[in-house]
């Protein structure tokens, strides 16, 4: 199936695994860009509509499950002959392959995964939905510690019936002694299997094994387990007391809800120990094992409590080879035992067959499957088998299956009935009307403590993006959808979003720009402005020459940007009287530049400042001197100032050397 596109928007990749009844493989969501896995069903069942059926129901089941300990689906369809469902990518190991490869886990971390399991499984059990084959390989341990729970592929609804009966689907080494005699299932069968799975866990081993499934099956129905602390000294009492009795044989000494199991777990981890103990029942400390019975037998007997290796007595050859004798021979007479027990059945099923064959009035008929049929549709095909009649029929509220349609029959598929027996129907009603709560307000909570707060109204809560907000601290909710206070529907998703506090940005370069461009740039980027004005021997008036602070700062803050008045106005020395060379030296050391003009005077001595052109200018302005070129030689004796000459930036009289 490489390169093959299903739905016309998953691509199908390489293969990651494959089940009892479905191939899974990993895959490219082409509309979001994301990785997927893609769960296939086998072609020897797609062909089959009661595994179409059951596999539909898996995808309509698994999807209405929302909790971070589940994986999530996505979409499912049908594509040509292929029926599939598409699922998170989880991205980590199982906790077999964990558990091979590291051994037996600290009582702490076997708690944190069971507590996590048992939310799991609390969602599901809130939805009528039966695991019925948790094991550590469907417990997905993600990279940051916290798991997934996996594979709803042989789960059901509690009222469904698209098993042909309650045979054994799970691994012989976790179910319960109930899934194992074919009774009814409820929530405690999956509570069994995680005892087992904590206490592999705990111990590094399964509590039952043997050489093959049905030796395991008859230890879950008869012997009572090893206590955990006798295979690992390491064990916290309180954590092997919460295991035993989730292990219990009868579900009624067992956690009755997995929610139950949770908060003792939960209380175990906070080191509330009275609570647990109060809410535990230890089983006997010696382990016992059972006379040869067959299943659902409960009689047991007790092993002599095990001895330390050092008061345990050396084994001549005889004894060694008498005790090996003797575990064959129980072996043996043990299969005999089974086998004959099967053999009398089938012989029974035979004169039964043959009965029903030589005698007419007693034929039978295996019941239709009418699941998935519409009543209209069930109705009819009832009345048109002139075979059966019609029975009672009745309507339940159902979260998987779709109203007006068939979601359970009485007596079930596959069974062989006489003529004229009554098919009784149950005909879902649709999704029941979801309770209407009022959300809690998050703004200013952590996430654990709005996780809560949703779960008491009977919500989910979800994280989304986070966002910048100066008033919220870093990590706590900022914004949630729909807001505090509105109303929504029982199992409705809140998405919240965490704070991530002030936002940092580059505050923009305004030197060299007008005062009014500067102030229009840094209010766009989100800041605040402060205008400052001084003095600039190198900025226009009207332009900024410095701003604070630079590079990058918190939105919002308040940048000064600092405008130029131009230069500085300053006193300009008063030279008048002075020698020209005098007064150049005293502008010069003032900054001022200098412009000289000669004239005639007869009052002015010859080379002195006869007057300037200002007392005070912007540092580095021009200053005009005007300089006596003494008495003009062509009125003598007249005081009348005669012609000018000006000499710019230069000390040179004019005269000089004319005379």
């Amino acid at each position: 199936m490489a390169e093959r596109v299903l739905g016309g928007r998953y691509t199908v990749q390489d293969r990651i695994g494959t089940g009892g009844m479905a191939i899974v493989y990993r895959g490219l969501d082409e509309v979001l860009g994301r990785t997927v896995a893609i769960k296939t069903m086998l072609p020897q069942y797609a062909a089959d509509p009661s595994f179409a059926a059951r596999f539909k129901q898996e995808a309509q089941a698994a999807a209405a499950l929302q909790s971070p300990y589940i994986v999530s689906v996505y979409d499912w369809g049908k594509d040509g002959d292929t029926y599939y469902i598409v699922m998170e990518y989880l991205r980590g190991t199982d906790l077999k392959s964990g558990i091979r490869k590291h051994g037996a886990l600290d009582s702490k971390k076997v708690a944190q995964i069971g507590s996590q399991i048992a939310q799991a499984l609390s969602v599901a059990h809130r939805h009528d939905i039966i695991h019925r084959d948790i094991k550590p390989q469907n417990i997905m341990v993600q990279p940051d510690g916290n798991i997934k729970v996996m594979d709803f592929g042989i789960a059901r609804a509690k009222n469904s019936h698209l098993t042909t009966d309650n045979s054994v689907l799970g691994t012989a080494h976790y179910v319960s002694p109930e899934q194992t005699q074919g009774k009814e299932l409820g929530p405690t069968t999956d509570i069994y299997s995680l005892g087992i799975v904590m206490y592999e866990a705990a111990t590094g081993r399964v509590p039952f094994d043997g050489d093959d499934a049905i030796s395991v099956a008859l230890k879950q129905v008869n012997e009572q387990p090893v206590p955990p602390t006798a295979v690992n000294p390491a064990v916290d009492s309180a954590l092997e007391s919460i295991i035993l009795k989730c292990m219990q044989k009868d579900p009624k000494d067992r956690f009755q809800t997995a929610d139950e199991l949770y908060h003792v777990l939960r209380d175990y981890l906070a080191g509330r120990l009275a609570a647990v103990n109060n809410a535990t029942e230890v089983l006997p400390a010696n382990p016992v094992v059972p006379a040869i019975a067959p299943i659902g037998a409960t009689s047991t007997q007790s092993l002599p409590r095990i001895d330390t290796a050092e008061h345990i007595k050396p084994q001549t050859a005889t004894q060694k080879a008498q005790q090996e004798a003797d575990a064959a021979m129980k072996k043996h007479k043990r299969r005999v035992a089974l086998f004959s027990i099967i053999g009398v059945i089938a012989l029974i099923a035979t004169i039964v067959g043959v009965y029903s064959l030589v005698n007419p009035s007693n034929q039978k008929r295996e019941v239709p499957n009418y699941l998935s049929m519409t009543e209209a549709d069930a109705l009819k095909a009832i009345d048109e088998s002139e075979f059966f009649k019609k029975g009672s029929v009745k309507e339940q509220y159902s979260s998987t299956v779709e109203k007006g349609v068939v979601m359970d029959q009485d007596p079930d598929s596959g069974r062989m009935v006489a003529k004229g027996t009554k098919i009784n129907l149950v005909i879902s009603k649709g999704k029941e009307p979801a309770a209407s709560v009022k959300v809690p307000g998050l703004t200013g909570m952590s996430p654990s403590q709005a996780d809560k707060a949703l779960a008491k109204v009977g919500l989910v809560g979800q994280a989304g993006d986070s966002v910048y907000d100066e008033n919220v601290a870093v990590g706590m909710i900022a914004k949630q959808s729909p807001a505090g206070g509105s109303e929504a529907k029982a199992g409705d998703t809140i998405t919240y979003q965490l704070s991530k506090g002030k936002e940092s940005v580059d505050v923009p370069s305004v030197v060299g720009q007008d005062a009014n461009s500067a102030t229009s740039a840094l209010k766009d980027a989100g800041f605040e402005v402060s205008v400052s004005y001084g003095d600039s021997d190198t900025v226009q008036k009207g332009y900024v020459y410095d701003q604070s602070p630079t590079g990058s700062a918190d939105k919002g803050t308040t940048v000064t940007i600092y405008v130029s008045n131009g230069a500085k106005t300053v006193s300009v020395p008063n030279v008048v009287g002075s020698t020209a060379d005098d007064a150049k030296g005293a502008l010069d050391a003032e900054g001022f530049k200098y412009n000289l003009t000669y004239q005639y005077s007869s009052s002015v001595a010859q080379g002195t400042v006869i007057s300037q052109s200002a007392t005070s200018a912007k540092s580095g302005a021009t200053i005009t001197l005007v300089i006596s070129n003494g008495p003009d030689p062509a009125t003598s004796g007249n005081n009348t100032g005669g012609a000018t000459t000006t000499n710019t930036g230069t000390t040179k009289d004019p005269t000089a050397g004319g005379q």
